[in-house]
C-alpha cells in the first residue's frame, strides 16, 4: 500500500496540539489531574480537589449548573437522536460537515463518511455551533425540554439562575464571536487580545470544516500489519478494536482505538482523545495535554497506528 503522507502528517499535526501549547496560551488553572472535575471540561468552573479558576467570571456567558457531568450527561431523558452516545444531555444540531475526503487528495485510499457518534459527541461543543451550556435536562425538577435535542433555545436556558450570580445573559459557544471574544491571542505582542489572563482556546475551535484536521469517519485499512504502512490492532472489545499500548492485555482508557458502527473500523475523535483525561504516567500524574489517550512524546500518538 502506498504511504499516505498527507494522512500521517495531519495526524502528527493534530496530535502535536496535545504536546505544545498554542502561541501565547497559558497553563490551565485547573490541576489537570485526578478527575475530569479538575480539567477544562469542568464547565461549572467550581473548584474541585485540584482547584480551578474563579467561575463567576464566566457566569454572564454560560449557566453554572453547579455540577460537572451535567454539561454532557444526564441519567434520565437523554438525547434520543444520539442513542450511541451514553446518556447524552447536549443539543446535537443536524449538521453536514466538510470532510477531509473533499480535498480530492490523490494519496487518500480509504473512504471517509460523516463523523460518527464518537466524534459527534466532541463536536457538539467543538464545532462552535452550540452554546457550551445548551443541555436538555437541567438539574432540579421541571427543567427539561425535549425540543433542545436538536435546537438551542435561549429562552429555555435563561430559566436557569446562577446561585452565585450574575445570571447568564448570553450563552456562548466555542466560536470567534463566542468564547474567542476573550480566549484568543491575535499575535500582536503589544495587544495579545487575551482578556483577564484567559487562556488561548483557538486550537480547540474546530468548526464544521474538518478538512484541515485529522480525518474522522475514515475507514482503517483492512490490509495492515507487517509490510504495510499501518499497524494491526492488537485487541478487541465488542465493536471496538484497539492498540494495546502498554501490552497489559486489557482494554484501557489510554489505548488508541477504532470504532465500528457497521461500516468497518473507523477513526473518530475519541480514537485518540478521552474527554475525562488520561494520566501521563503513574496514577495521579497530570493528564496528557488536550485529553490525548497517549502522550505524543516522540510522535507516540501517530505511531500507535502508523508505521514510519
Amino acid at each position: 500500500m502506498r504511504r499516505i503522507l498527507c494522512f500521517a502528517v495531519l495526524l502528527f499535526g493534530a496530535a502535536m496540539a496535545g504536546s505544545a501549547l498554542a502561541e501565547g496560551d497559558l497553563e490551565s488553572k485547573f490541576s489537570n489531574q485526578g478527575s475530569v472535575g479538575n480539567t477544562r471540561h469542568n464547565l461549572s468552573q467550581r473548584q474541585h480537589s485540584g482547584g480551578g479558576p474563579n467561575g463567576q467570571n464566566m457566569d454572564p456567558y454560560r449557566n453554572d449548573y453547579e455540577e460537572v457531568c451535567v454539561y454532557c450527561h444526564t441519567p434520565h431523558g437523554a438525547n434520543s437522536t444520539t442513542p450511541e452516545i451514553p446518556l447524552w444531555n447536549r443539543t446535537v444540531r443536524v449538521t453536514t460537515y466538510q470532510t477531509y475526503g473533499q480535498l480530492g487528495s490523490s494519496t487518500l485510499t480509504q473512504p471517509i463518511g460523516q463523523p460518527g457518534a464518537n466524534s459527534i459527541a466532541c463536536l457538539t461543543c467543538h464545532d462552535g455551533q452550540t452554546a457550551v451550556d445548551s443541555i436538555i435536562n437541567m438539574p432540579g425538577s421541571g427543567r427539561y425540554n425535549r425540543s433542545q435535542e436538536t435546537t438551542q433555545s435561549n429562552a429555555f436556558l435563561n430559566t436557569w439562575n446562577n446561585a452565585r450570580g450574575p445570571d447568564a445573559t448570553s450563552h456562548m459557544s466555542l466560536s470567534a464571536t463566542g468564547c474567542l471574544s476573550c480566549h484568543v491571542n491575535n499575535g500582536n505582542p503589544d495587544d495579545p487580545g487575551i482578556t483577564a489572563g484567559a487562556a488561548d482556546f483557538t486550537a480547540f475551535v474546530i468548526g464544521t470544516d474538518l478538512r484541515n484536521d485529522h480525518p474522522v469517519g475514515i475507514r482503517f485499512p483492512t490490509t495492515n500489519g507487517a509490510g504495510t504502512d499501518w499497524k494491526s490492532p492488537t485487541g478487541t472489545r465488542g465493536s471496538i478494536t484497539y492498540f494495546d499500548s502498554n501490552t497489559n492485555g486489557s482494554f484501557d482508557k489510554g489505548d488508541i482505538r477504532l470504532y465500528d458502527t457497521g461500516e468497518g473500523a473507523e477513526v473518530e475523535c475519541a480514537s485518540c482523545h478521552d474527554p475525562h483525561g488520561v494520566p501521563s504516567g503513574a496514577p495521579g500524574s497530570p493528564f496528557n495535554r488536550t485529553f490525548l489517550r497517549v502522550a505524543n512524546t516522540g510522535s507516540a500518538v501517530c505511531l500507535s497506528c502508523h508505521t514510519k
